[in-house]
């Protein structure tokens, strides 16, 4: 597997990676995909990069939010801000969480 900016080879690469991010800080991975995707986030200073941004997002809504739940619609507004953001500064498109899935259903 080529990886987009890491160069690593054993691992999935960064378009993958930034697509389960969220999954990823939501604890929604089986153990064995965290792990793949925590050696990911180690190696690579652009993933990891993009790893806080998310956490730090997730934190601002917990804390904005406080008990509320957010307005419908706004966590993925946000989170197509941010592909689109990412995709402007790095030339390359983030799919979005299960994106690639449903493509290899298809």
């Amino acid at each position: 597997m080529t990886s987009t900016s890491c160069g690593e080879q054993d691992g999935p690469d960064c378009t993958q990676v930034l697509a389960e991010v969220y999954r990823l800080l939501d604890r929604e991975c089986p153990q064995e995909k965290e792990a793949e995707l925590r050696r990911h986030l180690e190696e690579c200073p652009p993933c990891l990069e993009q790893y806080g941004i998310g956490e730090q997002l997730k934190k601002l809504l917990a804390r904005k939010c406080g008990g509320e739940h957010a307005p419908d619609g706004l966590a993925e507004r946000l989170r197509e801000t941010i592909r689109a953001t990412v995709a402007e500064r790095t030339g390359d498109d983030v799919l979005a969480p299960g994106a690639d899935t449903e493509a290899r259903e298809a």
